[in-house]
């Protein structure tokens, strides 16, 4: 048993190292790969009646961009996604694109998945202990709650507000936050075993 967890460590710290010290073009490589899940994931969606904001399951590439792939190329990976959305391939939610869907009701939430990327990454470079699962829920939680969700109040705020019809701190926290509350802490306790199953410790 102990031979065969120490082939796990040894593994999972050889694949770890191995594509921190990938050649860029790998990395860019990766970044894009990630984008792509990113996009397919999108399209798992759940239409909510009340409010412009779908349940999706992206979030869980967004918060697991960081953890695989580091601050830098995690970022990338949503900036990519982003970028690429805008410029031609409809893979926002619900297989749309371009800049009109970008600067819709999600237009902030998107922004926060680069940041929320870059902030996990960051974290998972500096500090190895912090990749275990219990350190790694606040860490994602943290990222998901203040980072994408911040933006992403403010960009539906602004949307509803150029569309004529502001929104109360009370409809906004319905139509942009409430709603995705217990699908969130799914995907943050998943993303955190994400970290415990496949990153080192040291």
């Amino acid at each position: 048993m102990n031979i065969n967890m120490d082939n796990y460590y040894s593994t999972r710290k050889n694949i770890f190292e191995r594509i921190d010290d990938a050649s860029t073009a790998t990395k860019i490589l990766m970044s894009l790969m990630m984008a792509c899940l990113t996009g397919i994931m999108a399209q798992l969606i759940i239409p909510l009646p009340w409010t412009p904001v779908p349940i999706t399951a992206q979030t869980f590439a967004v918060l697991c961009s960081g953890l695989l792939l580091g601050k830098k190329y995690g970022c990338l990976s949503q900036v990519l996604y982003v970028v690429l959305g805008i410029a031609f391939v409809p893979w926002f939610g619900g297989m749309t694109g371009g800049l009109e869907t970008f600067l819709g009701s999600t237009c902030g939430f998107l922004i926060g998945f680069i940041i929320a990327s870059y902030f996990i990454g960051a974290i998972r470079d500096k500090y190895a202990d912090a990749r275990s699962f219990k350190k790694m829920v606040v860490v994602i939680g943290v990222a998901n709650f203040a980072l994408i969700y911040i933006p992403g109040l403010a960009g539906l705020a602004l949307w509803s507000s150029f569309a004529g019809t502001p929104l109360g701190i009370y409809d906004l926290l319905m139509m942009g936050l409430v709603p995705f509350i217990a699908g969130d802490i799914v995907k943050i306790l998943g993303a955190a075993s994400v970290s415990k199953i496949f990153l080192p410790k040291d």
